[in-house]
């Protein structure tokens, strides 16, 4: 357009002949020419060339693969020198820098392209509802680097939010993060807005039609609020939570994956206290002038007060097998020996496993996620033992007795008939309690011949009342040592009499 515009002015305005003009624009006499003649005032754009590449053969290939790591997460999209190697072992021969340049062409005209899906921006009141999803993320815990599944709770109105990480995305573990972020944000909301997630949706029906999980069902009831679903395959209905997911990546877990975390509850104590620092530092963004902070404290009038946490467990059908075992999810844990080949009832806890027989809780053990590990209670075995004594010399679940406690056994099994004694030592356990047997195991291993007589004789003290526990623990303290021997002077004895018993 500059370069028309000049020619226009040189031959018309200041009269220049057509080969003047070319001499001084550097252009042939009929381009000028052909150019003064046309009648619009836009300067000819002219076909740009078009060479053969190397990439062009592989340009197809190339698109397909970019337009499915769209559909990728960040961290699983392949980078250009991936692609490059790839194509090299089906036979690409050209450099690098060629398809380095085609990738960067292929982004731009995708960033150029005309964006057809359109948006409503949304408002909410403060009170109305919350949004929940869950994201996952990887950080060393317990030495390993491990895959967490994050659960996700923000708050529509005020852009508070609360974040627990778990093993798993299971029913217990979503109930679970339902009663932590209610506790910690001050109450309930009137909605929740989820996606699809298999622990909530059952089936999904036409447009709004769901089926819903019945678990789920009876924790919202518990609460009070109503769950609202998104159509499927459309995040931004809830997109508050999601670029939650988003800037608690940039701002908490890359603080959190640079640290060593000993075990899973110390990493969710720092979270909390992460989320509380992080409303704090946050402005609102419909309000600059106020922090996250200071909207939660005008939101929480609002919200529902929050009632007792729901009992969410997971519960299931368990056979106890002839070695008082019963199996969830390929572990083992041990139950009380009367309760073999019976059937129980699990309920399964994020962190907690709860065996129940007719409505009475038989066991409780802490839950694993490891896979083919064994949990023993050794106190389920006394009643077996008392009619198998033998088998406590190489009985797995007594290898997790006090120390004390093996230490009377070893000394005990060195004597015929020693495991029959400590048979009934550990009988003693259900009957005056592991404390007080304890305490008699160290004192008969004071004595130097312990045996199960001098054991249950101090049980028996102690359940009369004659000596406290206290004193019985006292009872093994050392006599103290004297630091000078004591003379014998028997003239000191007539310092006791009075003058008038020395007289006479």
């Amino acid at each position: 357009m500059g370069m028309l515009a000049k020619i226009r002015r040189m031959h018309l305005r200041d009269g220049l002949s057509i080969r003047e003009v070319s001499r001084r624009a550097g252009l042939s006499r009929n381009t000028v020419r052909q150019w003064l003649r046309q009648e619009g005032v836009t300067e000819p754009k002219y076909p740009k060339r078009e060479t053969a590449s190397a990439v062009d053969a592989w340009a197809e290939h190339l698109a397909s693969a970019l337009k499915a790591d769209q559909h990728r997460p960040v961290r699983d999209r392949r980078t250009v020198k991936m692609l490059f190697e790839q194509i090299c072992a089906l036979g690409y021969a050209g450099s690098y820098a060629r398809v380095t340049r085609w990738v960067r062409g292929w982004r731009a005209e995708q960033d150029a392209a005309p964006r057809r899906a359109a948006f409503v921006p949304m408002s909410f009141e403060l009170g109305d509802a919350f949004q929940f999803d869950w994201s996952c993320e990887y950080v060393f815990v317990g030495g390993l680097r491990r895959r967490l599944e994050v659960a996700h709770t923000k708050l529509a109105s005020s852009r508070a939010f609360w974040l627990t990480a778990y093993p798993t995305q299971g029913h217990e573990m979503l109930f679970d993060a339902h009663a932590r972020a209610f506790q910690a944000l001050g109450g309930v909301p009137r909605r929740g807005v989820y996606d699809n997630m298999k622990t909530a949706v059952d089936k999904v029906g036409i447009g709004k039609q769901r089926s819903v999980n019945a678990r789920f069902q009876a924790m919202c009831s518990h609460y009070l609020f109503e769950p609202e679903f998104c159509n499927p395959a459309s995040g931004w209905e809830k997109g508050i939570v999601e670029k939650n997911v988003q800037d608690r990546r940039r701002q908490v877990w890359r603080e959190a994956s640079e640290r060593r975390w000993p075990d899973l509850a110390t990493l969710n104590t720092w979270l909390a206290e992460r989320c509380r620092a992080c409303w704090a530092e946050t402005a609102h963004p419909e309000w600059p002038a106020l922090t996250v902070a200071d909207v939660l404290q005008e939101e929480q009038a609002r919200l529902m007060p929050c009632p007792k946490p729901f009992d969410g467990y997971v519960e299931q059908p368990v056979r106890v097998s002839a070695t008082a075992l019963v199996h969830f999810q390929r572990n083992r844990y041990s139950v009380p020996t009367r309760h073999v080949n019976a059937v129980l009832s699990l309920r399964a806890y994020p962190d907690t496993l709860v065996l129940v027989a007719d409505g009475v809780e038989v066991a409780r053990h802490t839950r694993s996620f490891e896979r083919d590990l064994t949990f023993y209670d050794w106190q389920h075995y006394i009643p077996l033992v008392q009619i198998k004594p033998g088998a406590l010399r190489n009985g797995a679940p007594f290898k997790a007795m006090p120390e004390v406690l093996q230490t009377l056994q070893r000394h005990l099994l060195r004597h015929a008939g020693g495991d029959r004694v400590m048979a009934q030592v550990l009988a003693a356990v259900p009957v005056h309690g592991l404390e007080a047997v304890l305490v008699a195991a160290e004192i008969a291993l004071e004595a130097g011949r312990p045996s199960a007589e001098h054991v249950l004789n101090v049980l028996a003290r102690l359940k009369d009342g004659a000596p406290s526990l206290d004193e019985l623990r006292a009872l093994m303290q050392p006599a103290p040592a004297l630091k000078e021997e004591p003379r014998a002077d028997v003239q000191r004895y007539h310092t006791l009499r009075t003058p008038q018993e020395t007289r006479s």
